[in-house]
């Protein structure tokens, strides 16, 4: 016997959803503001991967940076990044010596990015005038990688460090704290059923 069409009684079984999103603030030191958002298996606890990841990803920046512009970074592989976007036209330009800045792809062609580049380390900025190029802060990511966000981010809404192989997204931001990115996120996920927690 079952009740409403659910598990059978005492099974003690549970209708979680299968993917959940950790949002969490992280401590990355005095005056660093940032929220950490990690993507789990809700019963395995282990990194959500592959194909379904990257739907989830893709559709999870466009609504952080809700009206705003927004522009991903890579620093690494970047003749393959070229190559891949030349297959998917999708619009990139050079900057600095060694990055490669995307500008605002469809969440169709976000998707494709978070799983062809799942295995590398790669950025996402928003905000005001991003459409001009930041040549201080490319420059310094060309150098330094991910790492030139820090003194950067204040600039933006928010820049992200993305390293989807792990499931996680280190947002630094001075206005997104973690019940906004919440606020901001839920609406877009709900069609993938993810669980959306502030971990204790």
């Amino acid at each position: 016997m079952s009740a409403t069409g659910g598990a059978p009684l005492g099974s003690g079984a549970l209708d979680l959803p299968p993917f959940s999103l950790d949002v969490e603030t992280l401590d990355l030191g005095a005056g660093v503001q940032a929220v950490g958002l990690e993507l789990l298996g809700t019963e395995s606890r282990e990194p959500v991967r592959g194909k379904e990841a990257a739907a989830i990803w893709a559709a999870t920046f466009p609504a952080l940076a809700a009206n705003e512009c927004y522009v991903l970074d890579f620093f690494s592989h970047v003749d393959r990044v070229r190559e891949f976007c030349k297959m998917y036209e999708i619009h990139f330009r050079d900057a600095a010596e060694r990055c490669v800045v995307l500008r605002q792809p469809t969440e169709t062609q976000l998707e494709q990015i978070f799983e062809r580049f799942e295995g590398e380390t790669f950025g996402v900025r928003a905000g005001a005038g991003i459409e001009e190029p930041d040549v201080a802060l490319e420059k310094e990511l060309s150098r330094r990688g991910l790492d030139a966000y820090q003194a950067a981010y204040e600039r933006y809404t928010f820049c992200a460090v993305c390293e989807p192989e792990d499931g996680w997204a280190t947002v630094l931001s001075k206005t997104l704290w973690p019940s906004e990115v919440i606020r901001r996120v839920r609406p877009a996920v709900q069609r993938f059923d993810v669980h959306i927690a502030r971990p204790q």
